[in-house]
């Protein structure tokens, strides 16, 4: 049995780490992902599509994406199965109770894991009902034998917490061939007896925790055996770079890092090394390469070269301030207060020599 696996797409996020126009793009955007997923499952010829859960972002759903979501998932040729998870759990209120879904989904509504029949393989599932789930809803589960492959849709946790912690011995003795898990938002595969479990991670990342290529996955399973595939579908990578700009122009160095990334992608750059007196002009580099991405993020977490305790002997209230600060530089207690007090330095200097601040 093929089937395409995903998870956490958390439609309708807030984005908030965006400017407010294009966090609204990024949420419709986020709604064009949906064809990639129909796309990608019919040219693959999946058996299912199982989607373990956190589909929706929270209980407020736009009616826009309800439509868009019944009638996109409509169009693939083939089940799909849906495992509510904690961020919609299913329930009088549930955004899956407000729309008509297409004869070929299924929507798992109960904490009791029940059983789909497919042509070529078994599917379970259970879903969410609150979102908090403290006990685990795998507890006691063991498939029977069967001639086809086993297959479990499940929104779960391998912590011990709210969300539905399962336990590796639990998943050992399940019979299972493959969990198709979410909730974790990185992609992770590992096996656990005969069962072959995987998170196949967010399908595109809301912020800067969330870095990288992100997809969906692509499983051929067999009775005690499986193969996956990693898919990306993101339209867009969260991408995290340090430039040391140490003995370097830092708009040289920043021109070294945009060619690096497609202009579609979000970016943030964080300037290290040791800078001068006056640090990097992070207003002038926004302006110059801001353009060149749909977001970027400029930090300075450089220290200072020597020169800007250069004149810290002198007698003068230049002098006096520079040598109070470097005190205070030398006896900070971590990197961050170090930071701070650097920063203190350049904007007093700044102020002192009469240059805008």
């Amino acid at each position: 049995m093929r089937i395409l696996h995903g998870a956490d797409f958390h439609l309708d996020s807030p984005f908030r780490g965006l400017p407010p126009e294009k966090a609204k793009e990024r949420r419709r955007e986020s709604r064009d992902l949906l064809d990639r997923l129909a796309a990608c499952a019919n040219e693959r010829q999946v058996d299912a599509v199982v989607l373990a859960g956190d589909l929706f972002d929270g209980e407020q759903v736009y009616r826009e994406t309800l439509e868009t979501l019944a009638r996109t998932l409509g169009q693939i040729r083939c089940p799909v199965l849906i495992s509510p998870g904690n961020h919609d759990p299913y329930h009088s209120r549930s955004p899956y109770r407000q729309v008509d879904w297409p004869g070929n989904v299924h929507v798992f509504s109960s904490a009791s894991i029940s059983r789909v029949e497919l042509e070529r393989g078994v599917i379970y599932g259970a879903a969410f009902t609150a979102a908090e789930q403290g006990e685990s809803l795998l507890a006691g589960f063991t498939a029977p034998p069967a001639d086809k492959p086993q297959v479990m849709c499940l929104h779960a946790d391998l912590r011990p917490g709210p969300y539905n912690p399962i336990a590796r011995e639990e998943i050992a003795a399940s019979g299972l061939d493959y969990l198709a898990l979410g909730h974790i938002h990185q992609r992770r595969t590992f096996r656990e007896g005969g069962t072959f479990c995987a998170y196949p991670g967010c399908p595109e990342g809301r912020g800067f925790d969330e870095l990288g290529e992100k997809g969906v996955l692509l499983a051929d399973v067999e009775p005690g055996a499986v193969q996956t595939e990693f898919i990306p579908l993101c339209r867009r990578r969260y991408s995290i770079v340090e430039a040391d700009v140490t003995g370097r122009d830092p708009r040289e160095r920043m021109e070294a890092v945009a060619e690096l990334f497609p202009a579609g992608d979000i970016l943030r750059v964080l300037f290290t090394g040791e800078s001068d007196a006056a640090g990097v002009d992070l207003d002038g580099l926004q302006t110059a390469f801001g353009p060149r991405f749909y977001h970027l993020e400029l930090q300075d977490h450089t220290r200072p070269g020597e020169d800007l305790w250069s004149r810290a002997g002198e007698d003068s209230l230049r002098g006096l301030f520079l040598r109070d600060l470097r005190e205070q530089y030398e006896a900070a207690e971590d990197e961050e207060e170090r930071q701070r007090i650097a920063r203190a330095a350049r904007l007093g200097l700044a102020a002192l020599d009469g240059r805008d601040i």
